[in-house]
C-alpha cells in the first residue's frame, strides 16, 4: 500500500491516519478483530514503526480506535442512536393536544427510543440556582447575572454517558413550584408549565459543534479529539420566551434527526446491528 500523497505540508503520519480512517470508513476493519498489529502496517504502508504509531495515536485521540492492554487495537465504536429532537409524533390522546409533538413530552421521547433500541436509560437529576450567562439571560430577556434556575438531567443508556440536558428558567417563574425540587417531576416539567398557564407552544434550536471543556470530557469519557454536538433551544408559548434547553451530546453517540412537514409516507429502515464489543466478547 502507498500512503497518499496530500499537501506537501502534511506530515507523513498524518496521511497515513487519513488511509485508516478511509479503510475504517469502507467497512475493511470491523469491531470483532484486533487492527493489523504495528509491524504489519509497517510492512503494509513502508514506513517507520513511530510512523505506524503516530498515526494510530492520532485515531485514538479521535475516539475511533481504542487499545486493549495485551489484546491489540479495536475499533471503538459507541452504538449510535437517534434522538427525534424535533418532529411531527404519533398522537397518544386523541383530545390531548400535549399530544402533537415532542415539545410536549421530552423525556418520553428519550425513554421511548431507548426502549426501541432495547437499551437501558437511566437519569440523575439536579437542581441549581445560578447567575445566568450572558446568552441565557439574553434569550430570556434578563439581565447578564441575573438569578436563574437550572435543572440538569445527566442521561446514561446503558450506564454510558449520552448527553447533559440543562434546563434555565427565571427564577420568578420557577419559585414555590416543584421546578425547585432536584427530583423527577411525574408528567415532566412541562406538567408544571401547563399548570402555570405557560405551556410552550413553539420553539427555536440552534445547533453547534465544539470541543468539550476538562469536566465534559471526563463525564463522556470520550477521545480527547471527540466534540460535542450542543442544540440550545428557546421554547415560547404565547406570551414569549419560557425556558432554554441546552443539551450536549458526544458526536460519536448520538445523532439528532428533525421530521419537516407530512411524514405518514416515511419508510421506516430497521435499525442497524449493534457492534460488538471486543472485550465482552472475549470475556465470554
Amino acid at each position: 500500500m502507498t500512503i497518499p500523497r496530500g499537501t506537501a505540508q502534511s506530515p507523513k503520519y498524518q496521511r497515513l491516519a487519513a488511509d485508516l480512517r478511509r479503510r475504517i470508513a469502507e467497512g475493511e476493519f470491523t469491531t470483532a478483530a484486533a487492527l493489523p498489529v504495528e509491524s504489519e502496517l509497517e510492512r503494509q504502508y513502508g514506513v517507520a514503526r513511530n510512523t505506524v504509531r503516530l498515526a494510530v495515536d492520532v485515531l485514538v485521540n479521535e475516539g475511533r480506535l481504542v487499545r486493549l492492554q495485551g489484546k491489540g487495537t479495536y475499533l471503538r465504536e459507541h452504538p449510535v442512536l437517534d434522538h427525534r429532537a424535533y418532529g411531527p409524533a404519533p398522537r397518544l390522546e386523541p383530545q390531548g393536544p400535549a399530544a402533537l409533538d415532542c415539545l410536549a413530552t421530552p423525556s418520553e421521547v428519550y425513554r421511548g427510543e431507548a426502549d426501541d433500541s432495547g437499551r437501558e436509560l437511566t437519569v440523575d437529576f439536579e437542581m441549581m440556582i445560578v447567575r445566568a450567562r450572558v446568552d441565557i439571560a439574553e434569550r430570556l430577556g434578563l439581565r447578564p447575572g441575573e438569578a436563574i434556575v437550572v435543572r440538569r438531567q445527566l442521561r446514561l443508556l446503558d450506564r454510558e454517558p449520552y448527553s447533559i440536558e440543562e434546563s434555565h428558567y427565571r427564577a420568578g417563574l420557577a419559585a414555590g413550584t416543584p421546578l425547585m425540587e432536584p427530583d423527577q417531576i411525574d408528567g415532566g416539567d412541562e406538567a408544571v408549565l401547563a399548570a402555570l398557564g405557560r405551556t410552550e407552544v413553539g420553539a427555536v434550536d440552534h445547533l453547534v459543534a465544539r470541543m468539550p471543556g476538562p469536566e465534559e470530557a471526563q463525564w463522556f469519557q470520550g477521545g480527547p479529539g471527540v466534540p460535542l454536538v450542543v442544540q440550545t433551544r428557546v421554547t415560547y408559548d404565547r406570551r414569549g420566551p419560557v425556558r432554554v434547553i441546552e443539551t450536549r451530546y458526544s458526536a460519536d453517540r448520538s445523532r439528532l434527526v428533525y421530521g419537516v412537514g407530512d411524514l405518514a409516507a416515511r419508510t421506516t429502515l430497521p435499525a442497524p446491528a449493534a457492534p460488538v464489543d471486543p472485550a465482552r466478547a472475549d470475556a465470554q
